[in-house]
């Protein structure tokens, strides 16, 4: 269910936690007054100006909030409506307390997606850009973020939504031919009529296109670093992240957990997993240690099989996996080499070489698939060339009028679906409920 677009909605919009800036968005008719009745002083806030520095008295603190308040009117804003951000320190007992006393003064919580849902609304995002709200916030890679500003920007709804324009103005002709079909009145040739939908086709078969070239690379690939105990597997996960995450000790077997970060290697997502060395555990706490180790490396992805260059090379140890292995001789600096791609983490030696060969591995591994937004679209698109096709034949066997009408009006509505000019209230709640509180 839609919820009503005239109530005053607030959220918190940066990212919860500590921080130095939180950031409360307010959008309604009444997000002035709200606001005021959380100022220290009476007072009301100027309407020439766009922002000011204010100070907020909230409930159960004896002093005031310092806040800065930024006012976006409407229908000028994100929204169409009046909206307001007030931006003060990220501290969560103050933020929920700013938001509990927001909705005390008429304000309610908003609901995931909200915000954009009243820019979709008001008409200042159709339903792809709306969508590319979400992709920009989730997006996982550079291909990724570039693939959701460029469908943020229009990239493929303006142009449609231009040719749906251009295919009204045919079907109005063509049902204006049907209320004079006794007189001798031309509205539009069949030439004309082919030329209009074949160029619709080939817009449609093009936007289709970049659609499909725009495929987001899904889950990041999962990058285990295995070896035995003391190959310098730590040292090399330390190095590739450039930071010290993990603990170095010349001691084999400091490692007895797995780490895990993320990292982004070539703009693409990667997940670099440290393991314990293998040896045989003479403990629980190392049994527990290896099982965990042998659990990521069966779930990997690629695997760098850390050798170091001071021990014996021995490719029957190459572990057994259906992932990709990549031999990675370390402490290179310590001796002659061979077999695997060297590395000396205290020269910093072959890390660039490694890096190139593991980005390459990785983007042969990544599986392009549609975004649930480019599903819908390419869904609605495929739909639409069948049926201008269908109009096309019409027109070119010169068939009834009212068949070559009937299809027009279902490509249009299938553009219409896909740009958001039709929609159903489950479409729009199975979209936006899908994005976070505050966007």
């Amino acid at each position: 269910m839609i919820p009503h677009p005239e109530d005053t909605i607030v959220a918190l919009s940066s990212a919860p936690g500590p921080g130095a800036r939180g950031i409360v968005r307010i959008s309604g008719p009444n997000t002035r007054a709200v606001v005021e009745s959380l100022l220290d002083s009476p007072g009301i806030l100027p309407v020439a100006k766009h922002w000011q520095s204010v100070n907020l008295r909230l409930s159960g603190f004896s002093s005031p909030l310092p806040a800065e308040w930024y006012h976006f009117p409407g229908p000028n804003s994100y929204t169409g409506q009046d909206l307001a951000e007030l931006h003060t320190v990220s501290s969560p007992p103050i933020l929920e307390r700013l938001i509990a006393d927001l909705m005390k003064s008429g304000a309610r919580s908003a609901q995931p997606g909200e915000f954009t849902l009243r820019a979709f609304l008001a008409g200042k995002k159709n339903l792809p850009a709306a969508e590319a709200v979400l992709s920009v916030i989730e997006a996982g890679s550079d291909s990724d973020l570039r693939n959701a500003l460029a469908q943020l920007a229009g990239g493929v709804s303006e142009p449609m939504a231009a040719m749906r324009d251009d295919l009204l103005n045919l079907l109005a002709d063509v049902e204006a031919g049907l209320d004079f079909t006794e007189e001798d009145i031309e509205f539009v040739t069949r030439p004309d009529i082919l030329i209009r939908i074949a160029k619709a086709i080939a817009q449609t078969t093009n936007a289709l296109r970049q659609l499909e070239t725009r495929a987001v690379s899904g889950r990041a690939v999962r990058v285990a670093i295995v070896g035995e105990p003391n190959a310098g597997k730590s040292s090399l996960y330390n190095a590739l992240l450039g930071r010290s995450s993990a603990i170095v000790s010349d001691s084999a077997g400091t490692t007895r957990d797995f780490l895990s970060s993320r990292w982004t290697l070539d703009g693409m997502e990667l997940e670099l997993i440290d393991t314990a060395g293998w040896q045989e555990a003479r403990s629980t706490i190392e049994s527990q240690a290896q099982s965990l180790g042998k659990a990521q490396t069966e779930r990997a992805d690629v695997i760098l099989w850390c050798v170091p260059t001071d021990a014996e090379f021995d490719s029957r140890r190459k572990p057994v996996s259906v992932a990709e292995v990549l031999t990675v001789r370390t402490k290179c600096d310590l001796g002659e080499i061979g077999g695997g791609i060297p590395v000396s983490v205290v020269h910093r030696d072959g890390l660039r070489a490694l890096k190139r060969e593991l980005a390459a591995t990785a983007a042969a591994l990544i599986r392009p698939s549609l975004a649930p937004s480019q599903s819908r679209c390419r869904h609605h698109l495929e739909a639409a060339i069948e049926n201008l096709r269908i109009a096309h034949r019409h027109a070119t066997f010169n068939d009834p009028p009212e068949l070559l009408a009937f299809a027009l009006k279902t490509a249009l509505d299938n553009i219409g679906e896909m740009t958001g000019a039709i929609y159903t209230n489950d479409l729009l709640d199975r979209i936006f409920s899908r994005f976070c509180i505050g966007k």
